[in-house]
């Protein structure tokens, strides 16, 4: 039976879990990102202090600072065990995107396009974080003029940031030049939702809204493999064992008081890897799925969707033994 984490009174946004995999973090539109035990889905605390919708969190290496964006036009790097904020950098417009460098040294972030704002990504040192924070200048800030970020991912030794689009574009920008180095084109024709890197950082998966998922080379940003469904893909993620990706989607939120649960909409999808056939498919949510994370000893992946649930579901050794011929 899967465990169902009830502590969220709205949707959830994000999930993540840490390094070691105990702790399972979660964001969600009610302003207090969650932190969990993910063995026994027992809530360890709340970090209080957003005003707004809480949009995206990660957490570092070592699991001692969280950062989170949320819609109240502030980022905030939190202490992991204490629940207190470090500090809290203003922007101008809601922060869509939060994401730690792999040596936990800098952050990156970005803004959405609104108030007359244009979309903007910034990068900043958290090292020695503290209050002072707030009052430093990033150590670098690029404009996107053409579309607004919609989901991010630090490029391999921390030198490049891999960003997605909501025209569908993905590009790879080198940070110590603050250029963009590559575009992927046209291979997405919708807003990408959510990107999850391999274990070993080779490859990344899209999630997006024309209903597909699709599998890119992180250097060359070649498309490797797409994964087809018939709705929007709002998260996928990739098995750090097997060859295998989970897709969460459903329609938008306008449209789900037409579906039945019985529909089939609000599944999690399993596709393989590398022969793009969709093996199984999980129920258990009633609303679109907003956010996946396999865990990373790949027994068990957990799910967050619009009905404010977190899912974490332990795989049977019916699945492990599962093989392709």
């Amino acid at each position: 039976r899967p465990l169902m984490l009830q502590g969220h009174e709205r949707s959830i946004t994000q999930i993540k879990y840490n390094r070691e995999g105990d702790l399972l973090f979660s964001s969600s539109k009610d302003q207090k990102p969650n932190v969990w035990y993910s063995l026994n889905g027992e809530r360890l605390g709340t970090y209080d202090g957003h005003q707004g919708a809480v949009w995206c969190l990660d957490v570092d290496w070592e699991s001692r600072k969280l950062i989170t964006g949320a819609g109240d036009m502030t980022t905030k790097i939190w202490d992991v065990e204490y629940g207190t904020v470090i500090a809290s950098i203003a922007a101008k417009s809601s922060v869509r995107t939060s994401n730690f460098s792999f040596s936990g040294n800098q952050a990156a972030y970005s803004t959405d396009k609104a108030m007359g704002q244009n979309c903007e990504l910034f990068i900043i040192d958290v090292r020695n974080a503290d209050s002072t924070l707030s009052e430093q200048a990033p150590t670098l800030r690029i404009p996107m003029v053409e579309s607004k970020i919609t989901s991010m991912l630090w490029g391999p030794l921390d030198e490049t940031i891999i960003t997605g689009h909501d025209n569908g574009n993905i590009a790879i920008w080198d940070i110590r030049k603050g250029q963009k180095v590559m575009d992927s084109g046209t291979d997405h024709t919708a807003g990408i939702n959510d990107m999850q890197l391999s274990k070993d950082g080779t490859m990344f998966v899209t999630a997006c809204k024309d209903t597909t998922a699709k599998l890119f080379d992180s250097e060359s940003l070649m498309c490797l493999k797409s994964y087809k469904t018939e709705r929007p893909v709002n998260s996928a993620a990739i098995s750090p064992i097997l060859d295998h990706v989970v897709l969460g989607g459903g329609q938008d939120a306008m449209e789900v008081t037409t579906t039945s649960t019985k529909a089939g909409k609000f599944d999690s999808r399993f596709f393989h890897l590398i022969y793009e056939e969709e093996f199984a498919r999980l129920k258990g949510h009633f609303g679109p799925i907003n956010s996946l994370a396999f865990h990373p000893d790949g027994k068990s992946y957990a799910s967050g969707g619009e009905d404010g649930f977190v899912r974490v579901q332990t795989f049977d050794s019916t699945y492990f033994e599962n093989i392709f011929e």
